[in-house]
């Protein structure tokens, strides 16, 4: 039997965005159990005893969308004995790679032909389309490995929040789970205690200055608009959640009920 985690945050200190998305409710009157899903941000700083509360939960798998390039800037994921370690990138590398490199060390008229004029929230609602209509044999994987013997399981990126949030929205879409509650769990990486810390170059005073954390706040923030903007690509491309599920993901109606199986009570 997994085990009931009730709030969880405080045992740890250097893993962000981390939380059982147990509870949430499904469309049929149903509940996503406790202790069999999890998410976070990476795991490469976790502390000793961050080590010793993630080897308690019992976990079968992790799942890592970092790509090559957020791996060597953060560092490997901590070992954890018994675990099973997926990497599945869900961006390439050489995606973005120089733009990221400018959010980190460009100056502000840089960031600001980026960022400025609603151009930050366009690139992440883009990015949320390409996922979801690119990667289709990634979150194929996932589900079948969910249905077949990876949970208890946790899924992150580098900050918890992009692809983990929509690889988990994917997964609660498969059994069943109310729109609206997926929406409020995604939003909760907004808490200030969740949220990735920005890393920028340079110790001037512009490096972190109010203009600057505006211009990257639609990097960073989780948005409404951007996990609709998912959920609309599945209604324009594959016209609702069953056909993109069984069409573009390959996962049956005998494997969504092994998955609702395993994840709900």
């Amino acid at each position: 039997m997994t085990q009931q985690v009730p709030s969880t945050e405080p045992e740890l200190t250097a893993v962000r965005n981390f939380r059982d998305v147990g509870g949430l409710p499904t469309v049929d009157g149903r509940r996503v159990k406790y202790g069999v899903l999890f998410r976070s941000g990476h795991l490469a700083h976790a502390t000793g005893d961050d080590t010793v509360f993630l080897s308690s939960l019992g976990l079968h798998t992790i799942f890592d969308f970092r790509n090559a390039s957020d791996q060597k800037l953060e560092g490997p994921d901590v070992e954890l004995p018994g675990v099973r370690n997926v990497n599945l990138p869900l961006t390439d590398p050489a995606d973005g790679a120089e733009f990221w490199k400018m959010v980190r060390d460009g100056d502000l008229d840089q960031l600001r032909g980026l960022l400025a004029d609603g151009k930050g929230a366009d690139r992440m609602i883009n990015s949320y389309r390409a996922i979801i209509r690119d990667r289709t044999a990634e979150h194929s994987q996932v589900l079948r490995s969910l249905a077949e013997d990876s949970v208890p399981a946790l899924m992150h990126c580098a900050a918890g929040k992009d692809r983990a949030g929509l690889s988990i929205a994917v997964t609660l879409l498969a059994v069943g789970v109310e729109r609206e509650a997926i929406v409020t769990d995604y939003l909760e990486s907004n808490a200030a205690h969740r949220r990735y810390r920005v890393q920028r170059s340079g110790s001037s005073a512009s490096a972190y200055s109010p203009e600057v954390m505006e211009l990257l706040s639609p990097l960073f923030d989780a948005r409404a608009e951007y996990l609709t903007a998912a959920f609309e690509t599945i209604e324009e491309k594959w016209g609702g959640v069953d056909a993109y599920l069984e069409t573009a993901l390959g996962i049956t109606p005998e494997l969504r009920d092994r998955l609702r199986e395993r994840l709900l009570d």
